[in-house]
């Protein structure tokens, strides 16, 4: 396969397995938002958190095992809280971007969080999986 080829691939899968984030992100989200915080800040900004990380973790887990195996090697293979960090560090710079999303559509709109999460989530995207392939699992 071409480069351009594999990274069209490569971007297939990510979109197809951070299904899986999305889904845990937003019921997570929705829970916290619906029934564990009832101030602002609390179900736009400590909700959104706390379902990020969740979703990072599934990300992160689909992501090693099914995206990015071809260019790991050896050890590398096997789950590493140092490379997790790494992850973690460049989605959390996602985040930022994402939260910052979330909030202009929430404040143009007047949606619910949920809704705003969501388009939020579809612009972000994109960003994640350039961060991740040109950056965290790039060729060695």
């Amino acid at each position: 396969m071409m480069d351009w080829q594999a990274t069209l691939h490569r971007l297939a899968k990510h979109s197809v397995f951070n299904l899986a984030g999305t889904v845990v992100d937003t019921l997570v989200l929705w829970f916290c938002a619906h029934y564990l915080f009832e101030t602002y800040f609390g179900k736009v900004l400590l909700a959104p958190l706390i379902s990020f990380e969740c979703a990072n973790i599934v990300n992160y887990l689909f992501a090693r095992r099914y995206v990015w195996m071809d260019r790991m090697s050896g050890r590398s293979k096997t789950f590493s809280f140092r490379h997790y960090l790494a992850y973690n560090a460049s989605y959390s710079g996602v985040f930022l971007v994402k939260t910052g999303l979330l909030l202009v559509v929430e404040r143009i709109t007047r949606w619910d969080v949920v809704w705003c999460n969501l388009a939020a989530l579809l612009l972000s995207g994109i960003i994640n999986f350039i961060l991740t392939d040109r950056v965290l699992f790039k060729k060695r």
